[in-house]
């Protein structure tokens, strides 16, 4: 098929089944680190917003492989010999959470003003009020970006390769050094990111859609 045998299509799909994996630690991880993140860009604490955007400028500002490069090496120098996959899953993760972070503080700040002030009404604490009346308005507004930032998360897992882990672009290249087709390898390669990619795309469009119409 395509000049690739049944098993070597089948090495790319393991290939892609990994991608899925790392992108769900990415995004997993990102969220539970985003969402304090995001919390200490939006309070009123000077220390808590001046640390969180120290953090998020610092992985912002460092390209993605080098971020994988860090943290591999990283532990390595500390004597532990760590798992690609695990330092490919907390690059992602520290990646994830900087965009992830200011996303939802974007989402958090775009509720209005008054929503606040009618909590305030209610002699709502301002927990209850965040928890009760900001948060859920907020949530509905950060589906679309956050739906549309995992389709980026997905594509960057190809970074990856630059630490050994064994992804679908690590596959494609392996493959393409044994059976030198690197048009119909990558093609192939393409054609599985993007059926990962597409309906994630068409979901975070949907939404935005729905959000637009109420």
């Amino acid at each position: 098929m395509l000049g690739l045998t049944i098993e070597q299509l089948s090495y790319m799909l393991r290939g892609t089944g990994w991608t899925i994996a790392l992108s769900l630690l990415g995004f997993v991880g990102g969220t539970l680190l985003g969402l304090p993140l995001a919390l200490m860009r939006s309070s009123g604490s000077r220390t808590a917003r001046l640390l969180s955007s120290a953090f998020v400028q610092i992985v912002q500002g460092i390209p993605l492989p080098v971020i994988m490069f860090v943290v591999y090496f990283g532990i390595s120098i500390g004597g532990y010999n760590v798992p690609a996959l695990a330092a490919a899953g907390l690059a992602m993760t520290l990646y994830s959470s900087a965009y992830l972070g200011e996303i939802w503080k974007g989402c958090i700040q775009a509720v209005p003003k008054t929503q606040w002030e009618a909590g305030e009404c209610l002699a709502l604490t301002p927990t209850q009020r965040f928890v009760n009346i900001i948060l859920p308005q907020a949530i509905r507004i950060a589906i679309p970006p956050t739906v549309g930032f995992m389709v980026q998360i997905v594509k960057n897992t190809s970074y990856s390769v630059v630490i050994g882990f064994f992804d679908l672009t690590y596959s494609a290249k392996v493959l393409n050094n044994s059976t030198f087709m690197p048009f119909t390898v990558f093609t192939i390669a393409a054609v599985l990111y993007f059926a990962i990619c597409f309906p994630m795309s068409m979901i975070a469009r949907r939404f935005e859609r729905r959000l637009q119409r109420t």
